[in-house]
């Protein structure tokens, strides 16, 4: 065959392939045109979830009769100041958008300067362009897209329904006024308004207060009440933003946003690097709330490694990762023994009556609420706060350090955390605060305490071991010994000295002194399962959280176990002294604040 140039309308339609996806990739496009414009409010249309119609206009700059002719020309831009492609710092520059756009379509677009007498406006129809025309506007740009893939039918059959192409374009418009609080953006879909964000501009000087207004309007006002900030440098390169208390969570990592250089991005660098900073807190498919912002300069990152511009490539990646990782963990440190507001209002939810019934019914027309039935009449199986410990065997070393015991005359406003008052379930500590009451799960607070001990030990130089008066035989399936066999320095690092013991068995010598009186037995086979889950080329330090959290959960009190007055107080106080105390593990609460006003509401008091 003879080779031969595409017509300038065929190139047109193929970079629109590339460009323009769907009308949510159409409306990303325009909206930073916008922001490159210097516009302050974005007002963006829908009709049919953007298939027959969709609209963008703005109060930015505007455009000449001449630049408005130039501006729908294939690789034409004004964003590329001496055509250097390593320092990019607008959100658009390839000059592919607008005629990708307006070669699949039918487009106008009508354009006014703050300087100019009237407005221009300029119409394509799949890719034939009539010259500008003058037209009424007010200054600011305004560009229509109907009929969208009207010319490549085959493109417009892919497209989703109304409402699930509406839902992409709202994410987008959400990703990026969360990275321009500054501008206001409103959204309407079939006349319904779904989007409205005015602009928040900061308050002497105070971006992080202004952000984080523009973040709770997005992501929801808990999100608001329940973030951290986030401001760290390394080497040239800024990270800000807001991340979530690990008890405020959800299934998946739809609110997670991430920004280059004010550029929304999913990189995977940075999810893992998110993932990893949260690993100690969460379990693996709970993701935490969080936006954050990367800035650095435009030569040491790489923008134009895809059509969308959604990825990015850095120039020093392990330099990038490290950074997020360590803001991250610093900031949850900060965080102390804090859970999220959400633990709280959800236990109220489930105590409150069905939505919609009364506050308060009577005895006789629903159940007390912590009582259970025991033959013929109710029964509140409650410890008191006086109660003496348990008797079992090996209770002794099971009780908590005892350095700081709050006696119980102390006045519960004392400590944020309070005083304790009584144990319910052998399970569940109350404890009395300034304003409100706290209940504690003993199992998995003391979990994080053991864990967060067996950390610092780690990081000192090893953690402390206590030998077995008699030596532990435990016989596992022959690949699991196998396994245990193959770690025995990396577990006598970690405090348990194991060693083979014949065909499908290990001996446990000496276990960390930390976790007192355990079940070996079942210590050794959770390790065996860990380890049979681990990556081969990673080893036990690699994989430091899960073990340390397997060993923690043996060495924690158990639910059923007794405690009396100075241990539960005790409890609290040590829980109000570690870092990451509010949550387990696994990222669920170890606590509850109810505050005296809520408790008041469920009475019928308020």
């Amino acid at each position: 065959m003879t080779i031969r140039l595409l017509p300038s309308t065929t190139v047109n339609r193929i970079a629109a392939g590339e460009v323009v996806e769907r009308p949510a990739s159409a409306i990303k496009e325009l909206v930073e045109n916008s922001i490159d414009a210097g516009a302050r409010r974005i007002e963006v249309e829908l009709r049919d979830g953007g298939r027959t119609y969709l609209s963008v206009s703005d109060d930015g700059h505007g455009m000449t009769p001449e630049e408005l002719d130039l501006a729908v020309e294939r690789h034409a831009t004004s964003k590329l100041p001496e055509d250097d492609l390593e320092n990019i710092v607008t959100l658009g520059f390839r000059g592919e958008a607008l005629p990708s756009i307006a070669s699949v379509s039918r487009f106008t677009m009508t354009s006014r300067t703050p300087d100019a007498d009237n407005a221009w406006q300029i119409d394509i129809n799949g890719g034939a362009k009539s010259p500008p025309a003058p037209a009424s506007h007010p200054p600011g740009t305004a560009v229509e897209v109907r009929d969208i893939f009207f010319a490549t039918p085959a493109r417009l059959k892919f497209l989703k329904t109304p409402r699930t192409e509406s839902g992409h374009v709202q994410d987008t418009i959400k990703r990026l006024a969360m990275a321009h609080p500054e501008i206001a953006f409103r959204l309407t879909d079939d006349g319904r308004q779904v989007i409205n964000l005015p602009a928040c501009p900061p308050l002497v000087d105070d971006e992080s207060a202004a952000r984080l207004e523009r973040l709770g309007g997005i992501m929801n006002n808990d999100f608001a009440a329940n973030a951290l900030e986030i401001d760290a440098e390394r080497k040239g390169i800024r990270l800000t933003g807001h991340a979530g208390l690990p008890t405020l969570n959800r299934g998946n990592a739809a609110l997670q946003f991430l920004f280059v250089n004010g550029r929304p991005v999913r990189d995977k660098l940075l999810f893992g690097a998110v993932r990893g900073a949260y690993r100690d807190f969460l379990a693996h498919d709970r993701h935490p709330l969080l936006a954050l912002f990367l800035e650095l300069p435009p030569e040491t990152v790489d923008v134009n490694v895809h059509p969308a511009k959604t990825e990015v490539r850095f120039r020093d990646p392990d330099l990038v990762r490290g950074l997020i990782v360590g803001a991250l963990k610093h900031a949850l440190a900060d965080a102390g023994h804090r859970a999220s507001t959400t633990v709280a209002t959800a236990a109220l939810g489930a105590l409150r009556h069905h939505q919609g019934g009364p506050a308060y019914a009577p005895p006789s027309s629903r159940p007390a609420y912590g009582l259970v039935e025991s033959g013929r009449n109710f029964q509140a199986p409650l410890t008191h706060f006086d109660a003496q410990p348990s008797a079992a065997p090996g209770a002794e070393t099971a009780v908590l350090e005892r350095d700081g015991v709050t006696e119980t005359s102390s006045p519960a406003d004392d400590y944020p955390l309070g005083v304790a008052r009584a144990q319910v379930h052998e399970t569940y500590v109350v404890a009395q605060t300034g304003d409100g009451i706290v209940i504690v799960d003993q199992h998995a607070a003391h979990e994080r305490l053991v864990y967060e001990s067996m950390k610092t030990a780690m990081a000192a130089g090893g953690v402390k071991r206590q030998g077995l008066l008699i030596p532990e035989v435990v016989e596992l399936d022959e690949p699991a010994a196998d396994r245990i066999a193959a770690h025995l320095d990396e577990l006598a690092e970690l405090g348990l000295i194991v060693e083979p013991f014949g065909q499908g068995a290990v001996v446990v010598r000496e276990t960390p002194a930390l976790l007192g009186e355990i079940d070996v037995p079942g210590l050794i086979r959770d390790l065996a399962d860990d380890l049979a889950e681990f990556d081969a080329a990673l080893g036990l330090k690699g994989r430091l959280e899960d073990v340390c959290s397997t060993m923690a959960c043996h060495g924690s009190v158990r639910a059923g176990r007794r405690l009396n007055g100075e241990e539960m107080n005790s409890l609290l106080r040590q829980m109000e002294a570690t870092p990451h105390s509010g949550q387990c593990n696994h990222g669920r609460p170890t606590y509850v604040e109810l505050k005296l006003a809520d408790i008041e509401k469920l009475f019928g008091r308020r």
